[in-house]
């Protein structure tokens, strides 16, 4: 025998039966879904160096040592107004040359290429010469390629350096624990391994420039103190830049690190090549060879 079917409820019953939102559910729902929307906005807004600072704000920012995201911020927009022949930015001078030493790598690596954008800047020769001999070489390069705007060719050595692959070796003897693929682009300070030493301590091995990784110790291999990890190529635009520079200031002794850019290597860029043509014709030309 069937079982008798379960009567349906009418349709004002079915109604009052659906639980609903409460109005502060409702408002508790809508506020966490703004906040979701709100964050990455403000993430963004904080972090994006096209936003426009009024003159109050590019003052406390050059001055912000707690975040130096700001300091470089500020010192992109002074950059930009110095190029559109800004009069104003001069006030912003003595801040630039003072960053020239500032803790932070990449504030003083921004601030090496910006007072490249003037050289009748107030110090700023002085202050780029002094750059040659920073502890990075992403800031000694900007210094050199700024110091080619004065027409200064002493940091040369520098701007070759811009063409040379950053061989990176480990201070201590170590086993690699963990590592990154040969080929991958890699941005300046990005990890490319991690190194246990003898004392259980494990070190992030970083790249100090952009670039491509060309090499590096597998994982579980062991290191001595002094070895190889890793080299890393150099990204194209820094070539580009530093082959620029040498087509102004190039002398013969600079063709061997020029020439391999003009071959159809991996991840060499036409521009590139066609850069480094041309700095070599200018170097030969300027030598009357």
């Amino acid at each position: 025998m069937a079982a008798n079917p379960i009567p349906a409820l009418p349709a004002d019953q079915v109604q009052k039966a659906k639980p609903g939102m409460s109005r502060t559910q409702k408002l508790l729902f809508f506020l966490t879904a703004w906040l979701i929307c709100l964050m990455p906005f403000l993430f963004w807004w904080n972090t994006w160096f096209g936003r426009k600072l009024s003159d109050q704000q590019l003052t406390e920012y050059l001055h912000d040592a707690k975040k130096p995201r700001h300091i470089q911020q500020a010192l992109v927009q002074v950059g930009e107004r110095i190029t559109r022949q800004d009069s104003a930015a001069k006030q912003w001078y003595p801040d630039l040359v003072r960053l020239a030493a500032d803790p932070v790598e990449e504030v003083r690596n921004t601030d090496a290429w910006v007072m490249g954008q003037d050289t009748s800047g107030a110090g700023f020769h002085e202050a780029l010469l002094k750059m040659l001999t920073d502890p990075s070489p992403m800031v000694r390069g900007n210094a050199a390629l700024s110091l080619v705007r004065f027409g200064d060719a002493s940091g040369r050595p520098q701007i070759l350096a811009l063409l040379q692959p950053a061989h990176i070796t480990s201070p201590e003897a170590g086993r690699i624990v963990d590592a990154d693929r040969p080929g991958t682009a890699i941005h300046q300070g990005g990890l490319i391994a991690k190194v246990q030493y003898g004392n259980g301590q494990t070190a992030d091995v970083r790249s100090p420039i952009p670039g491509r990784i060309r090499s590096v110790a597998g994982t579980g291999a062991n290191i001595a103190a002094g070895a190889e990890v890793a080299v890393v190529d150099p990204a194209n635009d820094q070539v580009w830049e530093a082959l620029r520079a040498l087509y102004l200031i190039g002398q013969p002794d600079d063709l061997s690190a020029i020439r391999p850019y003009e071959r159809d290597l991996p991840d060499i860029s036409n521009d590139v090549r066609r850069q480094a043509a041309e700095t070599e014709q200018a170097i030969l030309k300027r030598a009357g060879s």
